[in-house]
């Protein structure tokens, strides 16, 4: 069976699952058959797995960065917040209902069984399990019944390394105060600190981590420097997420040198899902990509050359909110003078023109939608899973260069789209359906990873680039020097996992992982 190791933060984005895809990362390279688990994900980044199951997004990285296909079992229960007092429960990818957080915090100890017969599937697969938690481990007011942190590393036995975010400020205090609220045998699972997202010259910390180990017994085992890679976040505490943030394309490729740059903005809705379908654009250096919140940052004389509407957890709340903040009169305002407006699932529905949801999926009623595109949205309690692929229609004459490519992804939707008169499909289904609709500039599909189909990508930046006058030579040499996005990503985990090795003690990590035995030689 696996041996193990767990890695808990001292607060919600300290860096707990970036250390463990790095950490992942260097075993694997090692020649070690290592997965990662994380009992309880809540997040409203998801994914659909090969057997058609939805897991949290964050352990779908940490396996690609392991090298092994994302599985249910690496995350047995997610939670996708839906208001917020209330979540929708999923337990091994299926949905089980939506519950108000007290009602969950009741019934977290039946979710045991179900916790842990994950968490053994994996030990027999693999070598090391690296197990994230969530969160703190010293919220006492969650504590009681925990099967995340430290009930999650009381049930497997796990030794724990305690990650901390010196970006925010009293990385000190944070480790301190997380062991002063733990009980003793707590605190005893706790082998060593690793200190996060610093910055500068590391000789400054002293005599901080000497001081630590003074007063707690417990030794910092690596300072990780402040890393700025593109891999795929968790949940809506990310960073790049934050209104009004401009990510440009740092995926290597042809610089631009100062000249013009395909500017492409994306609604930041409250309940924004599925954020990550943009990150295959941002690889790019000629992209300029920025997440707008407020009808003032699209009111410009310049507006994008490509407005995006993401995916939704609260399709009719969103689609409240973006008519409440004015939102909606700036998109409108947008596609009249003719800005090209993509919308993925949620944001595919609130382009159309009306959502009911007379199953009380989002709380009942109905809304009016923007009016952009031919069709009209009725939620359903039951959920779509599926990976699918399909073919781009031969499309209006504003599309036509997308016209018969092949495309993929995967569908998360409650709820199905009904055409209106003269509707035109955006692609054919492998299976046989048609997928969203295209109207003038303007398409929607339910196909998230649109992106991370290449071909598909570089027509479509290449469309957008020709349109804003960039060099075509420049467009197609940049393109040709980009990697593809599959290939984008492994460089992004090796580059992880070079910083994991210069700078936290991987030997010390693997004598905690083997500890009182001899570690085995490398498979």
């Amino acid at each position: 069976m696996a041996r193990n190791l767990m890695i808990q933060g001292t607060m919600s984005g300290a860096g707990k699952s970036l250390l463990t895809a790095g950490i992942l990362r260097v075993l694997r390279q090692d020649g070690w058959r290592a997965a990662p688990f994380k009992s309880q994900n809540m997040a409203l980044n998801s994914y659909v797995t090969a057997d058609g199951l939805e897991m949290g997004r964050a352990q779908v990285m940490q396996a690609e960065a392991a090298g092994l296909e994302p599985e249910v079992c690496m995350n047995p229960i997610l939670l996708k917040p839906t208001t917020d007092v209330g979540s929708q429960l999923i337990v091994h990818g299926r949905v089980r209902g939506n519950y108000t957080a007290q009602e969950y915090f009741r019934m977290k100890r039946e979710l045991i069984p179900d916790v842990m017969s994950a968490y053994e599937q994996l030990r027999e697969q693999t070598d090391i399990v690296v197990i994230e938690g969530a969160g703190s481990p010293a919220e006492i007011n969650l504590k009681a019944d925990d099967i995340v942190n430290m009930g999650m590393a009381k049930l497997a036995d796990a030794p724990v390394l305690l990650v901390g975010d010196i970006d925010r400020g009293g990385v000190f205090a944070q480790f301190l105060g997380t062991v002063e609220l733990l009980e003793a045998e707590e605190r005893r699972r706790i082998k060593g600190f690793v200190i996060n997202k610093f910055r500068g010259d590391e000789k400054l910390l002293a005599p901080g981590p000497e001081m630590l180990r003074d007063r707690c017994g417990i030794p910092t085992l690596g300072v990780l420097p402040y890393l700025r890679l593109q891999l795929d976040d968790e949940d809506s505490l990310a960073e790049s997420l934050a209104a009004g943030r401009t990510a440009s394309g740092r995926g290597g490729g042809r610089k631009t040198d100062g000249g013009p740059q395909i500017d492409i903005a994306v609604i930041r809705l409250p309940h924004i899902a599925n954020f990550t379908d943009v990150n295959p654009l941002v690889r790019f250096p000629f992209v300029s990509l920025t997440y707008v919140e407020s009808a003032e940052q699209l009111e410009r004389p310049e507006g994008p050359d490509l407005l995006l509407l993401p995916g939704s957890k609260n399709t009719v709340g969103d689609m409240a909110w973006l008519r409440e903040t004015g939102l909606e009169r700036a998109i409108l305002a947008q596609a009249a003078h003719g800005c090209r407006i993509i919308g993925v699932c949620g944001g595919y529905q609130m382009l159309g023109d009306k959502i009911t949801d007379e199953a009380g999926v989002e709380g009942g009623g109905s809304v009016r939608g923007m009016g952009l595109l031919p069709v009209e949205t009725a939620l359903a309690a039951g959920k779509r899973r599926s990976r699918i692929t399909g073919t781009v229609q031969q499309l209006s004459a504003e599309w036509e260069a997308l016209a018969g490519l092949a495309v993929g992804g995967y569908e998360i939707h409650m709820g199905a789209a009904r055409y209106l008169a003269d509707a035109m499909p955006f692609c054919n289904l492998a299976d046989g359906r048609p997928d969203g609709c295209v109207r003038g500039r303007i398409f929607g599909t339910y196909l998230h990873g649109l992106f991370e189909t290449d071909e598909f990508t570089r027509r479509l930046l290449t469309l957008l680039g020709k349109e804003k006058g960039i060099d075509e030579a420049y467009l197609e040499g940049a393109m040709a020097d980009a990697l593809s996005y599959r290939a984008f990503k492994e460089s992004q985990y090796d580059l992880l996992a070079d910083a994991v090795r210069r700078h936290l003690n991987m030997e010390k990590v693997y004598e905690i992982i083997w500890v009182g035995e001899n570690r085995p030689e490398r498979n």
